[in-house]
């Protein structure tokens, strides 16, 4: 079982999930899964189509923005207003939650949404570092 790591009331990241995890996502209220991971990183992964399928299946929505390094501004303001037109909590995911929570970190300074100290303390309470990001 996947851990989801909550940054704000309405924005949880998390490691790789599994089409089980979709299900229980949909059990806890959220309203939208987020994939940040590109298809084919590791053998074990899964697809982005299952989780989209399953996504689906459990009545919530799905957008795939795959991010590889660091997310462009692009991406990271596709994030941040997918996040703001969900009407419940949000589920980004990647390998390890760090691309994840980077793009909305990044998402949130670029719009002013969220200072950079007050993204720094989130992620520090999520367990994720995002001093290298906005420092």
């Amino acid at each position: 079982m996947t851990e989801f790591r909550q940054v704000t009331d309405q924005v949880f990241v998390a490691p790789q999930i599994s089409v089980d995890d979709v299900a229980r996502a949909a059990a806890q209220g959220f309203v939208l899964i987020i994939n940040n991971r590109p298809d084919g990183e590791a053998p074990d992964q899964t697809p982005a189509a299952e989780i989209a399928a399953a996504a689906e299946a459990a009545g919530l929505a799905y957008l795939w923005v795959p991010i590889t390094g660091m997310p462009t501004r692009g991406q990271a303001e596709m994030v941040i207003e997918a996040v703001r037109e969900a009407s419940g909590p949000v589920l980004a995911y990647c390998r390890s939650g760090t691309r994840s929570i980077n793009t909305w970190a990044l998402g949130s300074a670029v719009t002013g949404d969220r200072s950079p100290a007050d993204l720094v303390q989130l992620g520090a309470a999520a367990g994720y570092d995002l001093r290298p990001l906005l420092g």
